[in-house]
């Protein structure tokens, strides 16, 4: 038979021709760190040479400027080029080279992963993305019929679509509050969470950082209200994850579900999810595990034949994320948010909706303009920002509120921020042309 060893020496004989892309890429970020010394991350954050060679790590098109990276973003050349190379072994023979040479490699990613959020590595499950993270929990949970969960009218879709599913399936009760744009302080969102308890709460869903504007919630402050009273807490980390820094310890909750296909940059149809060890007996698994798995994070992994090399490169990702540093990375982030957001303050009637307080923003926020009157106005400013400019931004229409989302990444340049804020001003000031 033939032998592993022997397996991987010839597959790495046959692709040894291919460009060392995967290192040039890591060492380009290595080299730009090493070169700025012990500078701040404030003081790096407008620094265009430093942040120039990190942009260069990406494979992009610059003839359009993308500020649409909160549903998904591009992965740097390293995490494109890993994912190519274990997606060439794994058909060079899937039910070897697949299954047993790279599947049992997701144990690093899971180490690695877990290091980074700060759990046991026992604790963190591989997922696809934050819906199906998020949706094992929710539909995993324990509840009886009459038992509420508590969310805002903020929160995604998708996942206050799957509550409402299991109150018309079981006959749980949703309650779903809602909160200003931007808040008060911080400290409104909790009071306006502990004021909407019943009896018969069980569950808080919430985000740690909402899709809509940006606006980052006091994770802590909420799982220690909520536990003192008895009610599990599942934080939706979706955006949050790589986008700014903190640890389990730093929210101390119990579920935790993101997406790593947006901030962290790893390859899309990734994610995680988190459930504190001693929760993790009593959740179902989305899909059947034996009994024997009960108390095992992986049988939330239970989902049938999938490709190796896409959580596999995760690894790349959170080498290229630590290689940057996340306190540089988020310093990058809200001064890129700055820079758009207080020009544009300036216009008359254009509100920004969300806070600078670092604590409560990092790189994604909405801002909104005095012509958006309807749901047809923003996919018109839209599709102008699209068609005449090929500027990316995504119109975001609540009930309570209606703007254009922007979320720029690491390899966004501080001239296509400027492009985007003389454009939008004079749209604000003038409207769209008729």
């Amino acid at each position: 038979m033939l032998s592993r060893r022997h397996f991987v020496r010839s597959w790495l004989a046959a692709v040894a021709t291919a460009p060392a892309l995967t290192e040039r890429g890591l060492a380009q970020v290595q080299a730009a760190v090493r070169a700025v010394g012990a500078r701040s991350p404030a003081d790096l954050a407008d620094d265009e040479d430093f942040w120039l060679e990190i942009q260069q790590a990406f494979t992009l098109d610059r003839t359009l400027i993308n500020l649409n990276n909160g549903g998904v973003s591009p992965s740097p050349r390293v995490v494109q080029d890993a994912m190519r190379r274990y997606l060439e072994l794994s058909n060079t023979a899937p039910v070897y080279s697949m299954w047993r040479l790279l599947e049992p490699e997701v144990e690093s990613v899971r180490r690695t992963l877990a290091t980074t959020f700060g759990c046991d590595p026992e604790e963190m499950a591989i997922t696809r993305n934050a819906s199906e993270a998020l949706e094992i929990v929710q539909l995993g949970i324990p509840l009886e019929r009459g038992d509420e969960v508590l969310t805002t009218n903020q929160d995604y879709p998708r996942m206050l679509t799957t509550w409402r599913q299991r109150a018309r399936r079981e006959g749980i009760v949703l309650t779903e509050i809602s909160f200003p744009v931007p808040p008060p302080s911080p400290a409104d969102l909790v009071a306006r969470l502990e004021r909407a308890i019943t009896p018969r709460t069980r569950v808080i869903h919430v985000c740690h950082i909402t899709n809509l504007t940006g606006q980052i919630f006091p994770i802590r402050d909420i799982c220690h209200m909520a536990r003192a009273r008895g009610i599990e807490v599942v934080v939706d980390g979706a955006h949050a994850f790589a986008h700014f820094p903190f640890t389990r310890d730093d929210l101390d909750c119990d579920y935790y579900g993101t997406s790593l296909h947006k901030w962290l940059l790893a390859p899309h149809g990734t994610g995680f999810l988190y459930v504190r060890k001693e929760k993790i007996a009593r959740i179902w698994p989305l899909m059947a595990a034996p009994p024997q798995m009960d108390d095992n994070i992986r049988k939330f992994e239970e989902i049938g034949t999938h490709p190796a090399a896409n959580h596999n490169a995760i690894a790349e990702a959170l080498a290229f994320h630590h290689g940057i540093g996340a306190e540089r990375k988020a310093a990058r982030l809200r001064f890129l948010f700055h820079r758009w957001a207080k020009p544009l303050e300036q216009v008359p009637g254009v509100r920004i909706l969300t806070p600078y307080d670092p604590a409560q923003s990092c790189g994604l926020a909405l801002v909104s303009l005095p012509q958006l009157e309807t749901d047809e106005d923003t996919g018109k400013f839209v599709a102008h920002l699209w068609n005449q400019h090929r500027i990316i931004v995504t119109g975001i229409n609540h009930p309570e509120f209606r703007g254009l989302r922007v979320t720029p990444n690491v390899y966004t340049t501080g001239g296509e921020i400027d492009r985007f804020t003389e454009v939008l001003s004079d749209l604000a000031r003038r409207g769209l042309p008729s």
